[in-house]
């Protein structure tokens, strides 16, 4: 059980806030930052991620995203968040502490996208340092998972830069860019010490 509940709308404040960066829910006022960074970034964030529909990049389908997102969170089944500089309020990126078990698991899977122009500045290393804190401190969450591409090296060296340890290989594991692909599963538990925490 998460030690809070949202009742309808998501809270307007960050639920995680680390040293440059607000990490909050979605809302319809972030549609024009939010779609002109997923256009400008396509083609960066095209090899990384599910095939995107048609209409992904209305305002409409934004819409039904902030929804989703406020009624997940208020369920406890998934916290999606905006990653935005606290200092200008810039939209960086996305990151989701999604598919939330509880009972014997205590467990939620660990997704993260960034900005072309934003990329490769440490941004998601803060953000992600700053989610498993969330994870493990507030929705008193054992274990965090997370995969990726195994030959995306840049996500593979943030996760083991933030503590996660690899645990294994699973095969045609997620549809990536249209075609099945093997992923590398990693895993970071409450107990772990995790560098750069705290």
């Amino acid at each position: 059980m998460a030690l809070f509940r949202f009742a309808s709308d998501p809270p307007k404040r960050p639920l995680v806030q680390t040293q440059n960066l607000s990490l909050r829910p979605p809302v319809a006022e972030d549609y024009a930052a939010w779609s002109l960074l997923r256009i400008e970034s396509r083609a960066f964030l095209t090899p990384w991620e599910p095939v995107w529909h048609e209409d992904d990049l209305t305002r409409n389908s934004f819409r039904l995203r902030v929804k989703r997102a406020a009624r997940e969170m208020a369920a406890d089944e998934a916290y999606s968040l905006f990653v935005t500089e606290t200092a200008t309020g810039q939209l960086l990126g996305g990151l989701t502490l999604g598919l939330v078990r509880r009972g014997v698991a205590q467990a939620c899977t660990l997704g993260y996208w960034m900005g072309q122009r934003h990329a490769g500045k440490g941004h998601m290393t803060e953000a992600v340092r700053g989610a498993l804190q969330f994870a493990f401190a507030d929705l008193a969450l054992h274990r965090v998972e997370a995969a990726c591409l195994p030959n995306n090296l840049p996500s593979r060296r943030l996760l083991e830069r933030v503590g996660f340890r690899q645990e294994g290989l699973a095969r045609a594991y997620l549809r990536i860019n249209g075609a099945w692909e093997d992923h590398l599963l990693f895993a970071a538990l409450a107990s772990d010490r995790l560098p750069g925490a705290g």
